[in-house]
C-alpha cells in the first residue's frame, strides 16, 4: 500500500487518494467508508479502512450530507446529562447507533426550552439525520408550540424526529405510562401497610412530575391511603432538590408521613441524605420510595423502593424509530410501563 507521505502532510487526503492507496473504485471506496446499503467484502472493507487511517483521511460531513440529502448524524437532546436517567437512556441510544456506524451528538439543555430550540435548529442547518428529544414536556404551551414547529421545520427539511416524553408532539413517541407506574406504587405501598403520606413531586410545570403525582393519588384513593393538605412538597428535579424538600417537610409540626414517595429517584436520594443529616432512621421512623430504577442507585442503603423503567431499552426503542422511518408516513406510539419493585426502603408494617 504505497502513498507518499507528501499526500498526508501538506493537503488533506481525498477520497480518491483512499481509494488509490486500496486499489479499489472510488465508489467501492466510498460505499465502505459512508456504510452504504450496498455490501463490501469484509477484505475491501479492510484494506479501505487501513488506508483511510494511514492517510489520516477525515470524511467531508457537509458534502456527505449533501449527496445523501442528510448526513449521518443523530442529535441526542436531554435535559440533563449530570442525571443518570438520561445517561441511561443515552446508553441505549448510543449502541444501536453504534451498530449502524451513525454517531450521536449530545447536548444537554439544561430543562431551558430555548436551548432546546436552538439546538434542535442548530442540526436541522447540519442537515442531520435525526433528533431525539428526551425530557418531560411542560405546561408552557408556548414553549410547546414553538417547540412543535421547529420538529416540523426539521421533519420538511428530511430530518426524523423522535421523542421520549408525553404525546404533546407530532413525532414518534417513547412514551412512559408514569400514572399508571405511580398508582400501582401506591397501591402496592397501601397493601404494605402504610396509609399517611406525603409526596416530593418535583416542578410543578412539568408533565412527568404531574403525572406521576396523580397516577399515586389515584392509587391511594384504592388502597385508603391519603395525602394530607400541605404534604405534597414541590422542588428541583434533582438530588439537592429532594434534599430541601426532606428537610421542609421534617421541619413541619404535626405526625410525619408513614412513607413519602419522590416522583424520582435521584430527589428520593436527596431526601434520604436529608434524613441521615436531621437523624431520621429509615426506615424505622419513615418509609421512602422512588420512580425510575436508576441502575447507579441500587445499591444505596436502605434498597430504595421504586418503579423500574427500562431505561436503556427506551434509548434502543427510540433509535429503532429513527432507523425504520418512512417519509410521508403518520407518528408512531410505543408505551413503555413500569414495574414496581419493593425493596428494604418500605417494609411491612
Amino acid at each position: 500500500m504505497e502513498q507518499t507521505a507528501q499526500t498526508a502532510q501538506n493537503a488533506q487526503a481525498t477520497l480518491a487518494d483512499v481509494a488509490a492507496a486500496a486499489g479499489v473504485s472510488l465508489a467501492t471506496a466510498s460505499r465502505a467508508l459512508n456504510g452504504s446499503t450496498r455490501q463490501v467484502g469484509e477484505d475491501l472493507r479492510r484494506r479501505v479502512l487501513d488506508a483511510a487511517r494511514e492517510l489520516n483521511y477525515a470524511p467531508n460531513a457537509s458534502a456527505q450530507a449533501m449527496v445523501r440529502g442528510r448526513g449521518n448524524v443523530v442529535g441526542l437532546l436531554v435535559h440533563d446529562i449530570a442525571d443518570p436517567y438520561f445517561s441511561s437512556i443515552a446508553a441505549g441510544v448510543m449502541r444501536i447507533a453504534d451498530e449502524h456506524r451513525l454517531l450521536v451528538t449530545l447536548a444537554s439543555t439544561r430543562r431551558r426550552a430555548e436551548s432546546e430550540l436552538e439546538h434542535l435548529a442548530a442540526l436541522r442547518g447540519q442537515r442531520g439525520r435525526a433528533a431525539i428529544l428526551v425530557g418531560s414536556r411542560t405546561t408552557d404551551k408556548e414553549a410547546t408550540e414553538a417547540l412543535r414547529r421547529e420538529a416540523a421545520a426539521f421533519t420538511a427539511s428530511g430530518g426524523h424526529v423522535v421523542a421520549i416524553s408525553q404525546r404533546a408532539l407530532p413525532v414518534d413517541t417513547v412514551v412512559v405510562e408514569n400514572r399508571a407506574g405511580a398508582r400501582l406504587l401506591a397501591e402496592e405501598l397501601t397493601q404494605l401497610g402504610y396509609r399517611r403520606f406525603a409526596v416530593l413531586a418535583g416542578p410543578a410545570d412539568v408533565l412527568t412530575a404531574r403525572d406521576r403525582l396523580q397516577g399515586f393519588r389515584d392509587g391511594l384513593v384504592a388502597g385508603k391511603g391519603r395525602i394530607p393538605q400541605g404534604a405534597v412538597l414541590h422542588g428541583a428535579f434533582t438530588r439537592d432538590g429532594g434534599y430541601e424538600a426532606m428537610t421542609e417537610l421534617l421541619a413541619r409540626r404535626g405526625a410525619r408521613p408513614d412513607c413519602v414517595f419522590a416522583v424520582n429517584d435521584v430527589m428520593a436520594v436527596g431526601a434520604m441524605a436529608a434524613c441521615r443529616h436531621l437523624g431520621v432512621d429509615l426506615p424505622g421512623d419513615m418509609a421512602i420510595a422512588g420512580f425510575d430504577d436508576i441502575t447507579t442507585l441500587r445499591d444505596v442503603t436502605p434498597g430504595l423502593t421504586t418503579v423500574r423503567l427500562p431505561l436503556e431499552r427506551m434509548g434502543e426503542i427510540a433509535m429503532d424509530l429513527v432507523l425504520t422511518a418512512r417519509p410521508e408516513t403518520a407518528s408512531r406510539l410505543r408505551r413503555i410501563r413500569g414495574e414496581v419493585v419493593l425493596r428494604a426502603s418500605t417494609p411491612a408494617r
